[in-house]
Order: C-alpha cells, then structure tokens, then sequence
C-alpha cells in the first residue's frame, strides 16, 4: 500500500496529509498543524519563511514516525509570492502578498505596459500584488542585482527539501508573466520591464518528479522518499480535485481566505470584455485555464470573528439573528488589510451592529457570487444552474444558503479539503496508483458525498 503525504500551507495554517488508497476510496489522515501568517518587519508584512520549512519538516517527520515509508511527499501554498535567491543563499525578507509595497511599481509598470496589454499578452487578472508588481518594486529597491533566481514559495520550500530549483507552470501562471498562447514566461513583457532573462526558467507540469530528499534532510525526518512537483498554486490543486467531471461545464467557487469563482477552459479569453470585468486565466493541468474571478473571501469573516473573539459557530448564529439588506463590494481595496475589518466595514456600509457587520459580509459575498456567475456566463453564453463549493468554506451552511439564494443555483458542498486532495491526486497519478486526474476525482465525489443547498 503506497502512502503519499501532501503538505498544504494557507495564509493562516499549513497542514500534513497522507492518503493512501483503500477499498476504492481514499483514505487521508491529518498529521500535523501548524499556524501561520505575516509579521510586521521594518514597517513591511512578510513571511517567515525560515520557520515554514522547520514547520514542513517536523510535519514530514511525524508522518514517517506514525506510517514509516512514504511513496512520496509534494507542497502547495497560495500564489504570487516568493523568496529570491543568490545561488543558494535567499535574499530576504520574503515579502507577503497583502504588503502595500507595489504602491509605486504598479504605476511604473503600467507606463511601459499599460495593463491592457498586459492582460491581451497574459490573461491575468489586476491585483494590486501580482508578482509582476512585486518583481519590478524589487528591481526599483535594488534587490534583483544579487539575484540568480527567484524561487515561488513551495517550489522555495522544496528546493531546500530536495536541492532541485524548479518552476510548477500552474503558480508560474499566477504572476501575470506567462503568455497565454505560448505557456512560458513571456519575453517582450520581460524585456520592456528590464526584468533580467536568466531569472525565468522553464517551466514543468505537475507531476513531475524532482528527486529525493537531501541526505541531511532525510537523516533528520527519519527516512527517504520521492518528490513530486504537484500543482503547487494551492487553487489550482483544490480544482483538481472538484467533483465537477471533465471540468469544462461546471463552474466551481474555491472558498478558503480568498474566494476562487471560475469554470475551467481548455483555452484562455484575454478579450477586451474578460479584461473588463477582471476574470483571470490562471494554468492548469495540461495547458488548460481556469477563466475566474478572486473575491476577497472568507479574510474578512475571520478578521471580524478575531476582534470579536468568536469562533465559527458563534459567529454564524449571531449573523444569523442579524439580517440585514446592507451589501459591499468585497473587492474593494479597503478590505485587503485594514486594521480593523469591522472598521473598514461601517466605513463603506454605515452604522451596523457587530452581527449585521457578519451578515453583511456573508449577504455580500453571496452577492459577489452571483455577479462573477452572471459576468462568466454572459461571456461564455452559459446559463450556470450549479455551483460547486470546494475547501474550507464549503463547511459554512448560511453562506452556502445565502449563495444557493441570491445567486439562484443549486450549490454542491464539499470536499472540504480539497486542496490536499489534488495535492494527493497528483503524487498518486506520479506514483501509479491513479490512473488520471478524471478518475481521481472520481475518487473524491465517492469518497466525500456532497451536501446541497437549493
């Protein structure tokens, strides 16, 4: 029986899962937890990316001391961001996405590439944190002088695992400097922004397998084992796994601290349109898309239930007894990473109660659902009847109701952790105990029943 451990690392917390095939099903176990998030450093929010990896091994270490021999172990984390490097030396800090860094390079990009044709040339989506921005504040900073390679974040953390650089196509997407048509890093974008060529490598699929861990690494876990390039953009291993067939008629929402709401593509739209409603177009498995849109997501949930110190559940029955019609745009800038989200709520909505703060930001992401699906749907000349709710905020009934409602769709819930699942997925197809990514997620829809909503 062959076991895979799949390590998937969010925003807030990463967590150790190994799966292993049994009676038709899968089988995965959570091994090990541990939190996570940005620190203020010198006036910055960055990662800390030195305890991350000891995190990754103590977390690799227990999965061989609870199963003993692992087939083989692949990372995924969020997009965008990553550590530079210097041969092997990183040169840090390692910047987080929600730092206000990119305040001035996003401008100076656009004077040499205005984002239309960036977009024409990529199909990314605006964010004010896409790596393109963060690169060229690095190039204005002066911290690509040194530089030999930038690393995204997991294929950082396996690099120090295995001593293997490499570049996962799916994340490579996420930068906005990956054409489109031509699934490389794209050389005129490069080349009107200064950005130094040897910097971008070529690129591998998911699947691919990088070797062995280092002897030293090896010794310190308590054993060897295979290391797979799954897809390392967290969003792109959950749609992996998404019960929704061959993936090109359903569209899914990817719900966790951000909101992922698309329906893959076997090609992408970099058309005027896309470009005007900010749909992204972000790689998947063999050349295909994810045509989506990002929508703040469950962040501001959790920033309100921290101040108010309330858990899950608490917080849903107190939204619950708060009904009321107020809506915000989740998207707007404000809610990246206000001090006080509540604060930045009343800003926008008015004078409400902590349980109308809650139930507005569920009313407002239904609502934001419902405009991504009406946006898609136009576009592709689709009327959408069902939406599959995969990962961490699947788990949440009132906005599965609220969703199912305002959006007027039959919303699927579930798997829950479906990001570690298409992190398996990708290491059991490498490995051999899968056939393909269809019958994997096959696996899934029998392994984890859904629950509706109407």
């Amino acid at each position: 029986m062959k076991r895979y451990l799949a390590i998937d690392i969010g925003a807030s917390s990463g967590r150790h899962i190994v799966g292993t095939l049994e009676n038709g099903k899968i089988v995965a176990e959570e091994v090990y937890r541990f939190p996570n998030g940005n620190k203020e450093e010198n006036g910055h929010l960055v990662w800390d990316i030195r305890n991350l990896f000891d995190q990754v091994k103590k977390g690799i270490a227990e999965a061989v001391r609870r199963f003993g021999k692992i087939e083989s172990l692949s990372i995924d984390t969020w997009a965008v961001d990553y550590v530079l490097m210097n041969g092997d030396e990183e040169i840090l800090p390692c910047y987080a996405y929600r730092d206000s860094r990119t305040s001035e390079s996003i401008p100076a990009v656009h004077a040499i590439l205005p984002f239309e044709q960036l977009y024409a040339r990529t199909g990314i989506q605006f964010q004010p944190f896409n790596t393109v921005y963060q690169l060229y504040a690095d190039k204005l900073a002066g911290r690509l002088e040194k530089a030999t390679d930038y690393l995204m974040v997991p294929e950082y953390l396996l690099y120090k695992l295995t001593g293997v650089k490499a570049w996962e196509y799916t994340n490579a997407t996420s930068t906005g400097l990956v054409n489109a048509q031509t699934h490389t890093f794209d050389e005129e974008i490069l080349e009107k922004l200064g950005l130094v060529r040897s910097l971008f490598r070529p690129l591998s699929q998911p699947g691919t397998v990088l070797g062995k861990l280092r002897k030293e690494i090896a010794e310190e876990v308590g054993g060897d084992m295979n290391v797979v390039l799954c897809a390392t953009h967290d969003t792109a291993s959950a749609v992996l796994s998404a019960p929704v067939g061959d993936g090109f008629d359903t569209p899914y929402l990817s719900s966790g601290t951000w909101s992922l709401l698309g329906i893959e593509q076997r090609f992408a739209h970099t058309d005027g349109e896309s470009c005007a409603n900010n749909f992204s177009n972000e790689g998947g498995l063999a050349h295909t898309f994810r045509y989506q849109k990002n929508i703040m997501g469950l962040w501001m949930l959790q920033s309100v239930r921290k101040e108010l110190g309330m858990g899950f559940a608490e917080a849903e029955k107190l939204a619950r007894a708060n009904v009321c019609d107020t809506v915000v745009d989740c998207n707007d800038e404000i809610f990246l990473a206000p001090r006080s989200m509540s604060a930045a709520v009343r800003e926008r909505a008015g004078a409400l109660s902590d349980g109308q703060v809650l139930y507005c930001i569920y009313n407002s992401l239904a609502h934001c659902y419902k405009e991504a699906l009406d946006e898609m749907g136009k576009k592709l000349g689709r009327k959408f009847d069902c939406l599959h709710i995969i990962g961490g905020g699947s788990m949440d009934a009132l906005l599965n109701e609220l969703t199912a409602k305002v959006a007027g769709v039959r919303v699927a819930a579930g798997p829950t952790e479906a990001t570690a699942l298409g992190n398996l997925l990708v290491q059991m197809v490498a490995g051999g105990s899968v056939a393909g990514i269809k019958e994997g997620r096959e696996l899934v829809e029998k392994t984890f029943p859904l629950k509706y909503f109407n």
